[in-house]
Parts: structure tokens; C-alpha cells; sequence
């Protein structure tokens, strides 16, 4: 036998395959690559062991030893780390349209419905026109005010959730988890947003939703060796042994059956009604003119992309916000002294208040500097081959941002580690992406598009909580600043969350009783009614989709409203606004910590670093 016949196809077919890498390699050799430096890495795990539990900090260190240009790699894949605001301009800006796509992502196309919305679509035509419709239809001034009444309606919910808490202990020093309070006011404001109504107590209960949603989130922060190892067979096999691939098909399409009823609900309904998010989709996937057609998919797609990315974006800042300042009491007060003396006694934080709060804007900007939700960016893909700094930078390339690390760098910052308000006062900085010294939302084409709305969300809730309320840590307790990595929309960037709950204590606002008011707040008025089209009511205008109660007890004494500017119509939960003004303190002898966990939370598909432990004040009264 002729045992040539045997190898020699065999040989025939390894060569095949080995020229293009023969090819690669002397390309390579001929050109003399200036690859930027980086830490010896291990066969098939890369640097992940340098990287430990808190990439973002391990990054932050080993830039200061390789520069601002650093090559580390992911399992075998190359991601170039940028550390100045230099570089980070030439990322964002100079050759932006270079480094502006996305790297794949099994579960990310599985969840983005094929890459067919914002967050982690690949650069291209159809990203374009997705991310116009995005911009120009569901961020439109025309939607600023009805976003604007249901962030009004939940801040309320969140502020009677606090006071009902508060008033179920005698003491009135029990402490209240504030970071639970601050993501249920941000999911149920993000589900109303993007789904029209919140469903909470119908045939979809906000509750089970969020339990999918956190479901869907905690796949997307799970490690995927496909992702890592792309065309590897035994990464496909570690993924199915491991329950990736299962937990992904099973949490994704409960979501999906729940996407599906909210849309077939929508479609099913006439017209005459207030439009919402859906409506506005549905509207242009029937519109024959227009030049770019979007599908169901797209729908949904964008769907996700308004529910993950506004989710834990305002949630982090505001648990963060409120952390720093519990564990620096002088700047607390300023804060709520700025706030009381514009706000006065109208018993509420509104929206066009936010516009003259300079010194809270200052203490917003310090916290996401400090605490960027997430301080790695998104990662984005070199298209060609290109040179940042002096090094070569190829396609397929993985690159990102480090702006936790610009963020606290003495180049660019005094005292970086300090929380300090103050240095942005003379300061024109702002949340855009166009300083490059503060990029809590990234910068150039793929900048967040809904910053303006996590901003107003974020600074809204935190306004009415300093207003309402003073804080104290409970008695024999501190806040730690310890973080977490958890589910952020930012899948290859890190979302960095406080690792545990933080726990304060609130205290009633001398004057008026809290728990009768309570009662009259949640007993008293019966089950709420939902306006269907625009409506006179005793002069007052009622708008669409503005829930109406009727007081039951209205013959009873009920405490009075000193400011009387809303007479007999009153909105939500502020009908006893001023029994929800608290002092928060530290409880005797704590100190606030600033200890931080990896775990998951909603935010952009990623991994998030959370507060350590809950943070825990105490209501004192407020003489207001």
C-alpha cells in the first residue's frame, strides 16, 4: 500500500490553513510591528490573572509602570488600554471613525436581537440610521415632558417609599436601605419610560419583569469563552457545560414573551391616546416612506438598550453621591443648604429647579469622577491598521478608555483621591465627552445618547432625597467605599457599584404625623384611575396617562398643605409632601465607608462595582 495517499491530502490540507498565518507572520516580521508594552502574559489566559476581582484598579496600576498606551491581552485576545487625556483624544476625536465599532459578543447578539439597536451594534449604515431614529425620535423635546411627569411621579413614590419605611419603627432610627430605594425608583422609571406604563398590580407585575430583567442582566456579566476564544469548539462546549447557553435561551426568551405582550398590547390599542416609546417605534416600523425600514427586532432591540442603559447609570451615581457625602457631613450640609434655600417650602425638588442647584451639579460631577459607573468605557475595535502615540494599533484590535484611571490621575487633578466639589467650581467641565479629562459617558460617535436623561434622572431623585431628608449612618456603624463588578450595559467595560447596600436612618419632620399621613397616602384614596385623554378637573388641567386618586376620607382632618399652591388638586404621593422632610445623620459614633463589591446591577453589558455594604443613615427631624 501507498501510505502516501494517506498523509499527503492531510498534509495538503494543514498547509492550506497555515499559509494565511505564514502570510500574517511575514507581514509582521517585514514591517517591524511597534506593538505598545504591556505585562508578560500566559500561555492561553493572557493577563487575567494580573487583573484580579477589580479590573479597573489592576489597570489603573499597571498603567503607571507600562504608560499610557498599554497592550494586555484577554485570553488570547489583544485590548489596548489608553490612560491619557491625550490618547483618549486621539481615540475619541482625531480618528474616532477608526475606533468607533464594536467587537462581537455571542451574548450580546443574542440579547441586541442581532446587533440591531445602539449599545453594542458594530459601526455602520444601519447603526447610523437606528441611532438617528434613537436620537431625534425618543430623545426629542417633544418627549421631555411626558418623561418629565412620570420622573416627577416616581421620584414621589420613592421619597413616600423612605417616609413609610422610616415611620414602621417607634424610634424612628430604623435604618433604611438606601441603595434598594435608589434602583427601584430607577427601574421603575426606565420600565414606565421605555414600556408606557409600569403594569405594577396588572396581567405584568413590575416585579416579576424585574426579576427577568436581573435574570437577562446577570447572563450578560458572565464570563462567555466564545467570546474570548471565537471560533473555538471547546469554547462552544465550555459555554454549554458551564449552563451560559442554556441560562442565555431560557432568561431571554421569558424577556422576549414579556417584550412580545407589551408590543402585541400597544399594536392592539386605538388611537387617541398619549403616545409613548412603543408607540413611537411601532409608528415608524408602519411608515412606507421612510427610507430606512426598521423591524419588530429593532423595536425591541432599542427597547433594551432604553431599559439596561438607564438603569443602573442614574442608580450608581446617586448611591454613590449619597456615600461621599454621608461620610463628608459639612459638605451634606452645604449641598441641602443650597437646595432649602432656592426650593423654600414648596414641599418638593421640580424639575426646572435642577438649572440654578450649581453646588449640587458640583457634587454630581465629583462623584462620577471619583466613581464613573463605568471606568473602563465600552470597548471599542480598531477597523485598520493605525498608530496612537507612536504604537501600532491593527484591526480586530480590542481598545479602551481608561477614564477611571484619567479621572483620579494627579496629571490632571490635585488631591485626585479626594472628594472635593469644590475644583469644579470655577471649572466649564461638563458631562459631554469634550473634555477628556472627565469621561463618565465616554466621548465621539459612541458616546452614551441618553446622558441627558440618566443625568436628569440621577439629579432629580438625589435633590428630592437631600431636600426631604437628613441623613445619619445608624449608631456604631461606617460607610465603606468598597466596590463590586456587576451587569452593566457596558459588556467589555466595567460598571463599578458600592459592594454593599448603604444603610441610613431617617427621622420625621417635626410638625406633622407622619404615619397618619402615611395612611391617608396609601388607604385613603382607593385604587388610582389613569386619565385617557386631556380633562378639565375644578380649573386644573389633567393630562393623559396622569393617575387620578379620590381621597375617600376627604371629611376626615387631614394635615394641610402650608404652601396651598395646589389647592384641591394634588398629584401622587405629594398630597402630605411636607411629612416627607427628613435631616438624615450618622448614627452615633459610625463613620461612612466607601468599601466597594463585584456584583451584578443594571446597567450597560458589562461587569459594575457597587458599594461594600448598605448604607445606613438616620432621620432626624426637620424643622423646615
Amino acid at each position: 500500500m501507498d501510505f502516501s495517499q494517506l498523509w499527503l491530502p492531510q498534509l495538503s490540507l494543514l498547509l492550506v490553513l497555515a499559509l494565511p498565518l505564514l502570510v500574517l507572520f511575514l507581514k509582521q516580521w517585514k514591517t517591524k510591528l511597534n506593538l505598545p508594552p504591556g505585562p508578560p502574559k500566559l500561555p492561553i489566559i493572557g493577563n487575567l490573572r494580573q487583573l484580579g476581582d477589580l479590573p479597573h484598579r489592576s489597570i489603573r496600576e499597571l498603567s503607571k509602570t507600562y504608560g499610557p498606551v498599554m497592550l494586555v491581552h484577554i485570553g488570547p485576545l489583544p485590548m489596548v488600554v489608553v490612560s491619557s487625556t491625550e490618547t483618549a483624544r486621539e481615540i475619541m476625536k482625531i480618528q474616532d471613525l477608526n475606533f468607533c465599532t464594536r467587537p462581537g459578543s455571542l451574548v450580546l447578539e443574542h440579547v441586541s436581537y442581532g446587533f440591531r439597536g445602539i449599545a453594542f451594534s458594530p459601526h455602520g449604515d444601519s447603526w447610523r440610521e437606528v441611532r438617528k431614529i434613537f436620537v431625534l425620535q425618543l430623545m426629542s423635546a417633544k418627549r421631555a415632558h411626558p418623561i418629565g411627569v412620570i420622573r416627577a411621579d416616581e421620584v414621589a413614590n420613592m421619597v413616600a417609599s423612605i417616609s413609610k419605611s422610616a415611620s414602621s419603627s417607634s424610634s424612628m432610627s430604623k435604618p433604611v436601605d438606601l441603595t434598594q430605594h435608589i434602583f427601584y425608583y430607577t427601574a421603575t422609571l426606565m420600565f414606565r419610560i421605555a414600556l408606557g406604563r409600569s403594569y405594577h398590580g396588572k396581567h405584568y407585575d413590575n416585579a416579576k419583569f424585574m426579576e427577568v430583567v436581573y435574570k437577562v442582566g446577570a447572563v450578560l456579566g458572565s464570563f462567555s469563552a466564545s467570546d474570548y476564544f471565537p471560533s473555538s469548539p471547546i469554547a462552544w462546549a465550555v459555554d454549554v457545560v458551564t449552563g451560559l447557553r442554556g441560562r442565555l435561551h431560557r432568561n431571554f426568551g421569558e424577556l422576549n414573551k414579556f417584550l412580545d405582550k407589551f408590543i402585541d398590547e400597544h399594536m392592539e390599542r386605538g388611537d387617541g391616546q398619549e403616545e409613548d416609546l412603543i408607540d413611537v417605534l411601532l409608528g415608524i416600523m408602519r411608515d412606507q416612506t421612510s427610507g430606512f425600514r426598521i423591524t419588530i427586532d429593532h423595536v425591541k432591540s432599542l427597547l433594551m438598550d432604553v431599559i439596561f442603559g438607564g438603569l443602573s447609570t442614574s442608580a450608581v451615581g446617586m448611591v454613590w453621591a449619597m456615600t461621599e457625602l454621608a461620610r463628608h457631613p459639612t459638605k451634606m450640609k452645604k449641598v441641602q443648604e443650597e437646595i432649602r434655600a432656592i426650593v423654600g417650602k414648596k414641599g418638593k425638588v421640580e424639575e426646572s429647579d435642577l438649572q440654578q442647584f450649581r453646588y449640587l451639579d458640583m457634587v454630581f460631577k465629583e462623584t462620577l469622577r471619583l466613581h464613573p459607573p463605568a471606568p473602563l468605557g465600552a470597548a471599542r475595535e480598531c477597523i485598520k491598521p493605525s498608530k496612537v502615540n507612536g504604537y501600532d494599533i491593527l484591526p480586530g484590535m480590542r481598545v479602551v478608555v481608561n477614564a477611571g484611571g484619567i479621572g483620579r490621575s494627579p496629571e490632571y487633578w490635585d488631591n485626585p483621591d479626594e472628594f472635593r466639589p469644590e475644583r469644579f467650581e470655577a471649572s466649564e467641565i461638563n458631562f459631554k465627552g469634550q473634555h477628556f479629562e472627565f469621561l463618565p459617558f465616554g466621548g465621539g460617535r459612541r458616546i452614551c445618547p441618553g446622558l441627558n436623561m440618566g443625568v436628569f434622572n440621577a439629579e432629580l431623585g438625589l435633590a428630592n432625597l437631600l431636600y426631604c431628608f437628613n441623613w445619619e449612618l445608624p449608631s456604631g456603624t461606617k460607610v465603606d467605599i468598597d466596590e463590586k463588578i456587576g451587569f452593566a450595559i457596558h459588556k467589555a467595560g466595567l460598571a463599578v457599584h458600592k459592594k454593599s447596600p448603604l444603610l441610613l436612618v431617617p427621622v420625621e419632620y417635626n410638625g406633622y404625623s407622619l404615619f397618619s399621613c402615611i395612611l391617608i397616602l396609601y388607604n385613603d384614596h382607593g385604587a388610582a384611575r389613569e386619565c385617557i385623554k386631556p380633562s378639565k378637573v375644578n380649573g386644573y388641567d389633567i393630562l393623559p396617562r396622569m393617575r387620578v386618586v379620590v381621597n375617600a376620607r376627604g371629611n376626615r382632618e387631614e394635615p394641610r398643605d402650608p404652601s396651598g399652591e395646589y389647592g384641591s388638586v394634588q398629584c401622587g404621593a405629594w398630597t402630605c409632601k411636607p411629612s416627607y422632610c427628613f435631616n438624615w445623620e450618622l448614627p452615633s459614633g459610625t463613620k461612612v465607608d466607601i468599601d466597594e463589591k463585584i456584583g451584578f446591577a443594571i446597567h450597560k453589558a458589562g461587569l459594575a462595582v457597587h458599594k461594600k455594604s448598605p448604607l445606613l443613615l438616620v432621620p432626624v427631624e426637620y424643622n423646615g
